[in-house]
């Protein structure tokens, strides 16, 4: 046999694909815990993108390709009209749940944010049930979006734990991607074949480089990047369920797989098996619309304050003390070019809260920084300093600190106290605190959609784990029609 003639004998599914799909069909989430911590998210993930609409600049990406469109049983875009097919559907929810970068986050090798999964699930569970309603059958209820939510967390989250995509270039919306393609395989009633075959196409898929989330490209694209990705796991399960064949050594084929072409020939290690360790864990964004690695510098800046707005001007250097992924990953000098810019600079989110004591969305606006030079001037003040013991505890698994600590010094010798804060306030450390915040957190972002009596209406239920669990999802997706 000539040795350039390949072996047509085709594999059984890469082993990692096999474990997701044995996941999402046998694994029973029984951990309290987890499914109050996804009612948490999922009410924290639709205020965000309630109050993303809010910005033109996030508006403009909604709605039909073609104007105009009408879909039977067409899936809602919370906090609009908008009736659309599954794929946008998802492509929409998701753009306004990530756009102010204020949805929860996963930090291990790789980042992300998990949440960005509802995109799809939710497109797809008030399609699904619509569709169900409309043959006489019973719809999918809120614990079904719950349980996907649970587990598109695990998948995303286990195999970012050791996993580092940034190193190679690749962005974390590859991980919603094939979380929200197993999920969704599994609403629509996916057997375990068509779920593994929906996994291939979506590891085959050219992946989204990390460019537009990097000095000097950063732009709005991270924005939607990742409703782009819930919207084509949406597609994929699709073309499956009609019957597509699958790729089954898309990660290990020699040569032609993942791991060769995109990951350096390395394959994936996982830490622990899939349970709800993801969702039990992650970290909410409570208080600042920020990149997460920032969360705790804001929160010490908002704490000096007080010591420093009146002695501005007579600041000599500000002292950053940090781990080594915000340094790599958010970490800027220069010009900042557009709002995405600024919300992954860190030394622009330390400055705002230093000057005024808060940090909200429109900070991030042209007009805000151009009425604020002060900003800049502080920026070049700033020096950038790791800690390698935070770099240690952001990288433990008991701890999964995000630490980070702002001390000011003056022109005359004098300095303000170093104020460090390791556990931001959306930590499972700090949940007993933290929970309280994210209520009146989706309170006041269901206000700037909702007339009083449709808010006390959603949050009444929201908040109820029981009730809300047992709320057929066509129903609920009307609650937060316009």
């Amino acid at each position: 046999m000539s040795a350039n003639v390949e072996l047509n004998e085709r594999p059984p599914y890469d082993d990692i694909l096999q474990e997701i799909a044995d996941y999402v069909l046998n694994y029973q989430v029984d951990s309290d815990e987890a499914w109050q911590t996804a009612r948490n998210c999922l009410i924290d993930t639709l205020g965000c993108g309630l109050l993303a609409l809010r910005f033109p600049e996030c508006t403009k990406h909604l709605g039909p390709i073609v104007e105009g469109t009408h879909v039977p049983n067409g899936a809602r875009v919370p906090g609009t009209q908008l009736r659309l097919d599954p794929v946008k559907a998802a492509w929409d929810i998701g753009c306004i749940v990530r756009w102010l970068d204020f949805n929860d986050t996963w930090l291990a090798a790789e980042w992300g944010h998990p949440s960005d999964n509802l995109g799809a699930i939710l497109a797809v569970s008030d399609y699904l049930s619509q569709k169900r309603v409309a043959s006489g059958m019973a719809p999918l209820v809120m614990r079904d979006v719950l349980e996907a939510m649970i587990m598109a967390h695990e998948i995303q989250g286990g195999l970012a734990l050791e996993n580092s995509f940034n190193r190679v270039g690749l962005d974390h919306v590859v991980l919603v991607k094939v979380a929200s393609t197993a999920v969704v395989a599994k609403l629509h009633g996916a057997d375990r074949e068509q779920i593994l075959a929906a996994l291939s196409h979506a590891w085959v898929d050219g992946q989204s480089l990390r460019t537009y989330r990097h000095a000097p490209n950063a732009g709005s694209r991270k924005s939607w990047a990742a409703g782009d990705a819930t919207s084509r796991a949406v597609k994929l399960v699709d073309i499956v369920m009609r019957g597509e064949m699958g790729i089954p050594g898309v990660l290990t084929a020699p040569g032609w797989g993942f791991y060769d072409v995109a990951f350096k020939g390395k394959s994936f290690k996982m830490q622990r098996p899939y349970g709800s360790y993801v969702m039990e864990n992650v970290l909410f964004k409570i208080s600042f619309p920020a990149e997460f690695h920032s969360q705790t510098a804001c929160e010490a800046a908002v704490l000096l304050h007080p010591q420093v707005k009146e002695r501005l001007h007579a600041i000599e250097k500000i002292v950053i003390t940090t781990h080594e992924s915000a340094i790599r990953i958010i970490s800027k000098q220069g010009e900042l070019a557009n709002p995405a810019d600024r919300d992954h600079c860190l030394q622009y989110m330390t400055a705002v809260p230093l000057m005024y004591g808060d940090l909200v969305a429109e900070h991030y606006e042209d007009s805000f920084h151009r009425a604020n030079p002060l900003i800049d001037e502080l920026r070049e003040k700033m020096e950038i300093v790791e800690d390698p013991a935070y770099s240690r505890d952001y990288h433990d698994p008991e701890k999964r600190s995000i630490a980070n600590a702002v001390q000011v010094f003056y022109d005359d010798g004098s300095c303000s106290e170093k104020i460090e804060v390791e556990y931001p306030i959306g930590h499972r450390r700090r949940r007993e605190e933290g929970i309280p915040v994210l209520e009146s957190k989706f309170r006041k972002n269901l206000a700037t959609r909702f007339p009083q009596g449709r808010c006390d209406k959603i949050e009444s239920l929201c908040l109820d784990q029981n009730a809300l669990e047992a709320t057929p999802v066509n129903l609920f997706c009307e609650l937060f029609v316009i």
